[in-house]
């Protein structure tokens, strides 16, 4: 039960006797009471007095009740108003609504119903004590989760994102800037950088991180499927739909939806996520209804959105709509003060997950680490510890526990030159796109074949790579071609 001393209740009447009665009959109720003459009375009470509701008579001089329940609904921390009228209940009707309609909590017409009104007085009072109760739980869980986040800053943890250097400190100073808006933001960073960590903690942050978080890699879904996964589509829209389908819009309604690698994105598909983002609705395709979404969409791309822009792969206006916030994810190389806290941090999580106790690295493998220019940035980095852990029988990584780096750039000389292990040869008259097949081979020699992660230690899109892994075949078999003829 609540603390009825606790309701400050302010009686409102212009007949003195009525007005003294009313209001010792409320405090006999077990309720802190003030009385006012009329309206105007009433507001300098309100100042003073501060109630948490108001009990007023309708019909007064100065200022009546309406005008009084208008006038308190503005004010900040406004009190619940409770209306009374001597009216005929068949003229009180038309009053009744438009008290309801300005906001009132109640209306009574007398002689008023003394037992009603004290359990909608007490209903109130308990009303406030839950609203008050959870207001203090919010408040004391956003200390805790502040006091919880500085600590892990501490630490170099901000979620699942480790950094303590400068470029990723400025960086969570605007994911928490971004977090409580609406705000479209655009995530910027070559391919590994940690884009999709940067997308997930700005929706932790938000009013939506209770809601879903759907996650979209636009270049690793073809052009003509990408449609239909954005917006979703009715059954029979093409052939092989054989049901209908939610698209990620539908998916993330009240959440947030992220799309990596939009510069990828056909145009036209472009012109339609303009839409809804512009309109907040959107057609299934092969639908007719229009569907409203609220979400929030997170962009982000390995390329620099002005060339892509220049290039025409993105739409002018689609750019400024997403770059309401721009977030630049720096490469590992250019934040390497956090390598060791990356790389304890992913022996922590792959020891604990292959049940294995492991300490860190030997000197010889740290160097190695410290060295390696990691063009696949963090993601390279934690898949390099992974096979690490692993492989090492512990508590210490060695040299022979890591991927075969090569620690120096490669050199040209007048002679062909090949890295130990899988390397390039390189040699003065190689073409440009010699050197670049050969790269694109040993990656995926060093890969087993994995063209995703081949994709991602090059620093380009999945989609990207299958475009010259086909070009390669073209040229080979123009080549083989020619020999036959030959």
């Amino acid at each position: 039960m609540a603390d009825l001393a606790a309701e400050r209740v302010l009686v409102v009447e212009d007949e003195p006797a009525a007005r003294a009665g009313l209001t010792e009959l409320v405090r006999t109720w077990g309720f802190t009471t003030e009385a006012a003459v009329d309206g105007v009375d009433a507001l300098e009470q309100c100042a003073a007095f501060r109630p948490s509701i108001v009990v007023s008579d309708l019909m007064m001089p100065r200022m009546d009740g309406l005008a009084l329940l208008q006038a308190v609904r503005a004010t900040a921390d406004a009190p619940d108003v409770i209306l009374i009228t001597g009216m005929d209940p068949r003229e009180s009707v038309g009053k009744a609504f438009e008290a309801s309609k300005a906001g009132a909590h109640d209306y009574f017409t007398k002689p008023i119903d003394y037992q009603r009104l004290r359990l909608v007085l007490e209903k109130l009072a308990e009303h406030h004590r839950e609203v008050a109760e959870a207001r203090r739980k919010e408040q004391a869980a956003q200390r805790e989760s502040e006091v919880l986040r500085r600590r892990h800053r501490e630490h170099g943890r901000f979620g699942r994102i480790i950094g303590r250097s400068k470029p990723m400190e400025a960086i969570f100073r605007v994911i928490e800037a971004a977090a409580p808006t609406t705000a479209s933001v655009l995530v910027l960073g070559e391919s590994g950088t940690g884009k999709e960590l940067v997308a997930q903690r700005i929706h932790e942050l938000s009013p939506r991180a209770q809601q879903a978080f759907v996650a979209l890699n636009c270049a690793a879904i073809p052009e003509t499927l990408l449609e239909s996964e954005i917006f979703g589509h009715e059954k029979g829209a093409f052939t092989g739909a054989m049901d209908r389908r939610l698209g990620c819009f539908e998916l993330a309604d009240r959440g947030t939806l992220f799309l990596d690698e939009v510069a990828e994105m056909a145009p036209a598909t472009q012109v339609k996520l303009l839409r809804v983002l512009q309109e907040r609705s959107f057609r299934r395709l092969g639908g007719r209804q229009e569907i409203t979404v609220d979400v929030r969409v997170i962009a982000a791309t390995n390329v620099n959105p002005l060339d892509a822009v220049k290039a025409g792969k993105l739409r002018e206006d689609l750019y400024y709509r997403l770059n309401v916030f721009a977030i630049e994810v720096p490469p590992l190389r250019d934040r390497r003060e956090d390598l060791p806290l990356l790389v304890q941090a992913f022996i922590t999580e792959f020891a604990e997950r292959n049940h294995k106790i492991m300490t860190g690295l030997d000197p010889a493998a740290a160097r190695l680490v410290e060295q390696h220019h990691w063009p696949g940035n963090v993601r390279e980095l934690r898949n390099a510890i992974e096979r690490a852990v692993i492989l090492s029988p512990g508590p210490l990584i060695e040299p022979s526990h890591l991927p075969v780096f090569s620690t120096r750039p490669a050199v040209l000389t007048n002679e062909p030159r090949t890295a130990s292990g899988p390397g390039m040869t390189l040699a003065p008259g190689m073409t440009v796109d010699e050197a670049e097949t050969q790269l694109i081979l040993m990656t995926l020699q060093h890969t087993h074949d994995n063209k995703t992660k081949a994709a991602e230690i090059l620093g380009i899109s999945l989609k990207t790579l299958h475009n010259k892994l086909n070009r390669l075949r073209d040229r080979s078999r123009s080549d083989q071609t020619v020999t036959d003829e030959e």
